[in-house]
């Protein structure tokens, strides 16, 4: 199979199991396996260099064979930084958090369940090997007290020994004036993450339901090199930076007492 073919496999298992009357194949045909993953990523010409690419899945059911699971690839690109380690993701939560979820109207019950993978990850980097990180999560009507008691407990351990650096911001997108405000919308709905090694973009938010119960996929672009002001990682990162340095961006426990 073409590498290029393995790589829009990711996208066409989506396909697969959204046609009517589908289920998940308890063994994934061949045609949908892969070689392009963590471990051998495909190498890629982009705009702003060469790069190498893979693609990451959720839920584990939808990963056939090869393909890496996307909480994976979030903790593999986490462990894979030395300097510093940029999110910006709309919720953030070391936990499973839904029970049930639902359209029409929208219903969304809390659940409880712990699931630390990517928390720990990040600790690990900060205190283990020095690397900074910087955490810009969303905050709106819909924002749950148990996520900010999650971020002030990372935030917590900021400067607990010299080398630890660890920040967290809240991004605020005002209300729409005059006039009604719609639904379920103005909030940053950003779920990426950039560091002096990859970058790495997501439809997922940063809660374990999203790894393990809900259909999501991830791409990770390895593209660091000297000088490399064109790349997708050093774009991300420029994009990063506007937004934490933004006026709609406040430190975790000032932006809480508005």
């Amino acid at each position: 199979m073409l590498p290029s073919i393995q790589v829009c496999c990711g996208v066409t298992v989506y396909w697969l199991v959204g046609a009517e009357n589908a289920t998940i194949p308890v063994e994934w045909p061949a045609e949908y396996h892969t070689t392009i993953n963590m471990e051998s990523p495909l190498p890629v010409q982009l705009p702003g260099g060469p790069a190498r690419v893979y693609l990451s899945s959720s839920p584990p059911q939808l990963c056939p064979p090869g393909r890496t699971g996307d909480g994976d690839a979030i903790v593999d690109t986490i462990n894979s930084a030395r300097q510093f380690i940029h999110i910006a993701v709309m919720d953030y939560y070391p936990m499973l958090i839904y029970d049930q979820f639902t359209y029409g109207p929208i219903v969304l019950v809390l659940s409880r369940g712990f699931w630390p993978v990517i928390d720990d990850a990040l600790r690990r980097a900060a205190v283990d090997r020095g690397v900074t990180v910087r955490l810009l999560a969303s905050v709106w009507n819909h924002t749950h007290d148990d996520m900010l008691a999650g971020l002030r407990s990372l935030q917590a351990l900021d400067a607990v020994r010299s080398h630890v650096h660890i920040e967290v911001r809240l991004f605020k997108v005002p209300d729409m004036e005059p006039g009604p405000q719609i639904p379920f919308s103005r909030v940053n709905h950003n779920k990426y993450m950039v560091t002096d090694q990859v970058a790495y973009i997501g439809t997922s938010n940063w809660s374990g339901d999203y790894f393990v119960n809900t259909g999501g996929i991830g791409l990770v672009v390895n593209s660091s090199r000297p000088g490399d002001d064109d790349s997708v990682r050093a774009q991300l990162a420029a994009v990063f930076e506007r937004d934490w340095e933004s006026e709609h961006s406040a430190p975790l426990q000032a932006a809480t007492e508005r």
